[in-house]
């Protein structure tokens, strides 16, 4: 009896020593961080710095030669359309009255009036385009209600119309100056006739030709000018535009329409913008390490009314980000959390403190996260930035 409790004292003493020893030779859980894969949209995105513009710019030429008087406007004023004097130019004898300067008066007259009549056409193009893009719209539309259309075939039809009815807008704002050039030649051609009378006792006002404001100055003192020299531009800072130049491999992703996101303007919140134009013709531009790259301009019209973007100006920075593929709704990880062996894509899964190395399909994914569409599910635990101590089977613990 003593000999049988002695051997069960010494095997449970025995048992408690390997406990022990295992317990002190266990490795401890390893230290990492962890996400878990939940639903969310995936923007798949050219990421790209870009500039404001105004879209359209109209530089005030002195329409003959004489002398210009000082230009008390700054840059940031405020002017009016046939209202505001811009500048005055007065006579200089004998360039004003000579057959020279008369020629060259009524060739402007000539090169005014041609211009002109060229925005009839124009004008007449933008309205059937916007009147077949407006038909096209009650058509969709009719069709989305029925079933029978997509509503990204509705959007893209309301794009058509919002594109044509700003191509009106901008061919009568091209007919408009056109009449101010004519007006302004012709007024030139009256001053330097040889039949004009008392040339010494009057002056020309230049007169703004739109509703707009300074945007540079480019002659504001007193001087003797030539007929052409530039004096003013002026344009709308309303009626903004953006400017990105994006790598050709990248240019052939992005179709007109596509959503743009217009970040880090200096507001509080994004902007939303639209693809309007991939030019066709690319640069070439040397990148910042030095190395040749070609580069595609894409034109993005703004979204917002300006009252929501009073603060941007002509030729302010934006960072933009174009969506040329999205996934709504996904099954989604952060991107630090894959990584590939071989010719796949792994993840490490964690289930019940313990990293399982898990083979994944991915989808779409952009810089932050990517779609999962097979080996991980909503609500998951993964591994983000896996160390080296990570490895099939390690226990963990989240840091």
């Amino acid at each position: 009896m003593h000999n049988w409790l002695g051997r069960a004292f010494f095997l449970v003493i025995a048992a408690l020593v390997v406990a022990g020893l295992v317990l002190a030779f266990w490795p401890d859980p390893v230290p990492v961080e962890m996400a878990r894969a939940d639903r969310q949209t995936v923007l798949v995105t050219v990421d790209e710095d870009g500039k404001t513009r105004i879209r359209e710019k109209y530089v005030v030429s002195a329409p003959l030669s004489g002398r210009l008087l000082r230009v008390d406007l700054d840059p940031g004023d405020t002017v009016e359309r046939d209202k505001t004097v811009l500048s005055v130019i007065e006579p200089r004898d004998p360039e004003l009255l000579d057959a020279r300067a008369l020629a060259q008066a009524k060739a402007r007259v000539d090169a005014a009036e041609s211009g002109l009549a060229r925005t009839e056409p124009e004008i007449e193009q933008a309205r059937l385009e916007a009147d077949n893009a407006e038909k096209e719209l009650v058509r969709v539309q009719a069709a989305a209600e029925g079933g029978a259309a997509t509503e990204s075939e509705l959007d893209a039809a309301r794009l058509r119309h919002h594109f044509t009815t700003e191509g009106i807008r901008s061919a009568y704002y091209a007919r408009e100056i056109a009449e101010f050039e004519l007006e302004q030649a012709k007024s030139a051609l009256l001053r330097s006739g040889a039949g004009a009378e008392q040339p010494d006792e009057w002056t020309f006002p230049i007169r703004s030709p739109i509703d707009g404001r300074v945007l540079r100055v480019f002659q504001e003192s007193a001087a003797v000018v030539s007929a052409g020299t530039p004096l003013l531009e002026l344009g709308a800072p309303s009626d903004l535009e953006i400017e990105i130049d994006v790598l050709s491999s990248d240019a052939v992703l992005i179709e007109a329409g596509d959503r743009v996101l217009l970040e880090r303007w200096g507001g509080d919140k994004p902007l939303d913008g639209r693809v309007r134009l991939v030019e066709p013709a690319g640069f070439t531009k040397i990148s910042s390490l030095g190395v040749e790259e070609q580069r595609v301009n894409v034109i993005v019209d703004l979204v917002e009314a300006p009252d929501e973007r009073r603060e941007l100006g002509d030729g302010f920075r934006v960072e933009a980000r174009i969506v040329v593929d999205e996934a709504p709704d996904v099954v989604c990880v952060p991107a630090s959390a894959l990584f590939r062996q071989g010719d796949g894509w792994f993840a490490f899964k964690v289930a019940e403190e313990t990293a399982h190395l898990t083979p994944v399909k991915v989808g779409r994914r952009n810089d932050t996260l990517c779609e999962i569409t097979e080996g991980i599910a909503e609500g998951d635990t993964v591994i983000i930035h896996p160390s080296d101590r990570v490895a099939d089977g390690v226990r963990v613990r989240e840091q």
